[in-house]
C-alpha cells in the first residue's frame, strides 16, 4: 500500500446519511474511507455505500458484490465462518458493509473501504472492506467486496443505515 493523504473527515451526528461529493477525482487511483464510532439510532441496523457518477445527484450505480463474515458471541462461545448471500448484491444498490451494528452506548463499528481507479471512464470501479461491528452481545468481521458496474467516473459516495440516523466518523485518504 501506498502512502495515504488525509482529504476529507465527514462527521455524523444522528445524520441519515454522509454524502461525500468533493475530492474524489483523478488525483489518487485508489481512495481509503476509514469509518470509527459507527453507531446508529436504532439497534441491528448494516452500514452501506452507495456510488455516484453526478456528484451526488443521485446514488444509483448498480453494483455486485459478496459478504462474508467471522462471528463470535462473548458469552456462549458460539462462532461462525461463512458466506452469507443474504446479503450480497448482484446489480443493485446499496451495499451492505457491515451487519447488526448495536445502538447501545458500547456498541459500534469500525473498518476501511477500498476503492480503485474511481476516474476510469474505461472500467468497473472495484472496491473492497473490511470491519468489525459489535452489537447484541456478537463482534462481527465483516468482508465484503466488488464492483461498482460503470464506465462513468465515480465522483461521490453516499454513507447511510439500513434505517434511521446514526453517529459516526468518515475519513477519506487518497493513496500514492
Amino acid at each position: 500500500m501506498g502512502i495515504p493523504t488525509l482529504i476529507s473527515t465527514s462527521t455524523a451526528s444522528n445524520s441519515s446519511s454522509i454524502d461525500i461529493t468533493s475530492g474524489i477525482d483523478s488525483t489518487y487511483d485508489e481512495y481509503m474511507f476509514v469509518f470509527t464510532d459507527i453507531n446508529p439510532a436504532t439497534n441491528a441496523q448494516f452500514l452501506r455505500v452507495a456510488f455516484s457518477t453526478d456528484s451526488g445527484s443521485s446514488y444509483t450505480v448498480a453494483c455486485t458484490a459478496t459478504f462474508s463474515q467471522a462471528a463470535n458471541h462473548e458469552t456462549s462461545g458460539w462462532t461462525v465462518l461463512q458466506y452469507v448471500t443474504a446479503y450480497d448484491v448482484a446489480q443493485s444498490y446499496p451495499v451492505n458493509l457491515h451487519r447488526e451494528i448495536g445502538s447501545g452506548a458500547d456498541e459500534c463499528s469500525a473498518g476501511e473501504l477500498f476503492l480503485f481507479n474511481p476516474s476510469s471512464t474505461t472500467y468497473a470501479k472495484h472496491f473492497y472492506s473490511t470491519a468489525n461491528s459489535y452489537g447484541d452481545s456478537y463482534t462481527y468481521n465483516d468482508f465484503v467486496a466488488g464492483y461498482a458496474n460503470t464506465a462513468s467516473a465515480v465522483d461521490a459516495l453516499q454513507f447511510t443505515v439500513t434505517s434511521g440516523n446514526f453517529d459516526g466518523v468518515i475519513q477519506m485518504y487518497g493513496i500514492a
